[in-house]
């Protein structure tokens, strides 16, 4: 009876007791370093067979999971469901600034140019089609951006979990390797065709006689007369583009999280402090890639025949237009990013949580 009384504190409670049995890899007494605890977990039971450097992987996994107060780490499965949630979300909103940088950027100089800037852009399309006309060009990017965003958190997530160190913190520089990869997945799966129709149908709509009538209409047509291929003009320009992109935002989204917390991972993030540090990355990642944009663009439009490669393409926009046209529609594209990555990073994080609260994963 007299066991059943005594008093006992925090780390001598059923965890610390019962841990061993249960292979729990936080039952290492709180007190041990990082490279202690990391070897307990490494010792525990179903793990000792396994090689050297996947215990390793295991134990590291195992206690970003179980870390007390710290940032668990995030399942792929709800990385994709809440990134697909998120790009759906925010392309709907941020759609009109999208179009107009498009314009302005497919608005060449040797033309002449035919808008006078931002305001002249928008006055004229809603004179010509009306406000539904800002939003031309929308269902293949919302087609598109449900599925770029489920790759990129998920690519994401999948990279950088195994990253993490035992509070469930990614350091910068990894960041920026995962950013990088998952710019590059969501460029190759998703961006670069999807981008390619979205140019296409903006482009035609400029004509004096348009030829696609909708999204599938002008899907049909450019394959029948240009093959998949036709999908995907400017690869190159779109991988450089969306790795460089998502590197520098992942980066500073991360470093930002990362100054913000402190040493104290249990420190909660609002909501608007997230949208604030995700419109900063976006900022940074529009003034950090802007020219790649241009050349995109160029790339996959109407005329992108005259060009014979993504360089040559840069070299034409140098000599006939000056360096100045590497940044054409960047003040309209700082306005769309900057609201952009701050919805998405903001509903990404909510929608995880409530995530969480329904769909427990290891």
């Amino acid at each position: 009876m007299s066991s059943l009384l005594k008093p006992f504190s925090v780390c001598e409670g059923p965890c610390e007791s019962c841990g061993a049995r249960r292979g729990c890899p936080s039952s290492a007494p709180r007190h041990q370093p990082p490279s202690q605890r990391l070897s307990a977990a490494a010792a525990a039971p179903g793990l000792g067979s396994l090689p050297e450097h996947q215990r390793s992987y295991s134990a590291r996994r195992n206690l970003a999971a179980a870390a007390i107060g710290g940032r668990k780490i995030t399942h792929p499965g709800k990385a994709i469901l809440a990134g697909g949630i998120a790009g759906g979300i925010e392309i709907c909103i941020t759609f009109p600034t999208e179009y107009v940088k498009t314009q302005l950027q497919l608005d060449e100089r040797a033309n002449p140019p035919r808008y006078r800037g931002i305001g002249d852009c928008v006055k004229l399309t809603v004179q010509d089609h009306g406000l539904r006309g800002l939003y031309r060009g929308l269902s293949s990017l919302l087609y598109g951006s449900i599925p770029k965003s489920a790759v990129r958190f998920g690519t994401f997530e999948m990279l950088s979990n195994p990253m993490r160190d035992a509070t469930g913190r990614l350091d910068n520089t990894r960041s920026l390797v995962c950013g990088l990869g998952a710019g590059i997945a969501e460029a190759i799966l998703v961006v670069c065709p999807m981008e390619t129709l979205k140019v296409k149908m903006i482009h035609d709509q400029c004509s004096l006689h348009p030829r696609y009538r909708g999204f599938f209409h002008g899907v049909s047509e450019i394959i029948r007369e240009q093959g998949v291929r036709g999908t995907y003009q400017g690869l190159t320009a779109t991988v450089l583009k969306q790795g460089t992109n998502q590197a520098i935002r992942f980066y500073v989204m991360n470093a930002l999280r990362n100054w913000y917390k402190g040493d104290d991972p249990r420190k909660e993030m609002h909501p608007i402090v997230t949208a604030m540090f995700g419109a900063t990355a976006g900022a940074a990642s529009v003034f950090g890639n802007t020219p790649l944009d241009v050349v995109k663009t160029r790339m996959q439009g109407l005329e992108a025949y005259r060009y014979k490669s993504t360089v040559d393409c840069a070299f034409q926009i140098l000599k006939h237009e000056g360096p100045q046209a590497f940044y054409k529609g960047t003040v309209p594209r700082l306005g769309r990013v900057c609201l952009d990555v701050a919805i998405v990073f903001v509903i990404y994080e909510e929608v995880v949580k409530l995530l969480n609260n329904v769909w427990k994963t290891q």
